[in-house]
């Protein structure tokens, strides 16, 4: 009777130790939830609105990535490079004297400026927006002055009236009806005195 009394108590013992352990954990999972949820909703306070986060970002991928024409500009405003192999004649160093040189507007509010270059006589730059040009004068038939840049295959026609600048590669102008001071007193003059077409008086009855 000793014995089965002394294991009763024995069981009953660690029974209630057990549900002591039980009971701890429990209580301390409880006190442990509400901190978790404190600690995640200060968390969440201190971090900036989903929004901001977004612009924040999307400001820093723009910063990193530099947009492709914002490099093309930078480049085409760099100083241009005056080396060249070309070597003008005699006749082209005197068409480069004919050529008409500083600002020159064109249609639609554009405008050219050509500069004689100081390293290489005979040669010229000539600026169109951000975009330089390194010119020199090629023989014409047609007696009008032209500027051609063989690298970037771009020319520069001049006439008596009014110049243009031509894109070779791409076929088209670039900039068009732009009249220095004596072209535009050249063509005020033409509209005056229009010149005499070749066939006028081809046709009179003889006399």
């Amino acid at each position: 009777m000793v014995c089965a009394s002394v294991l009763l108590k024995t069981h009953t013992s660690s029974k209630g130790k057990t549900l002591m352990k039980k009971i701890a954990l429990i209580a301390a999972v409880a006190l442990a939830l509400p901190l978790a949820s404190f600690a995640q909703s200060a968390a969440d306070a201190a971090k900036p609105p989903l929004k901001e986060r977004a612009k924040d970002t999307a400001k820093k991928a723009t910063q990193k990535v530099v947009p492709k024409r914002v490099i093309k500009k930078v480049e085409e405003a760099k100083p241009i490079s005056e080396e060249t192999d070309v070597v003008l004649t005699p006749e082209d160093l005197a068409v480069a004297q004919r050529v008409l040189t500083g600002t020159i507007k064109c249609e639609l509010g554009a405008s050219v400026k050509i500069d004689a270059s100081e390293k290489k006589q005979g040669f010229f730059i000539l600026t169109h927006g951000a975009t330089k040009y390194f010119m020199h004068p090629v023989n014409s038939r047609t007696g009008a002055i032209r500027l051609e840049d063989p690298r970037a295959e771009a020319m520069w026609l001049q006439l008596g009236n009014k110049s243009m600048l031509m894109s070779q590669k791409q076929g088209l102008r670039l900039a068009d009806e732009c009249q220095a001071t004596e072209q535009a007193m050249m063509a005020e003059d033409m509209k005056k005195n229009p010149p005499k077409s070749l066939f006028e008086g081809a046709d009179a009855p003889k006399k």
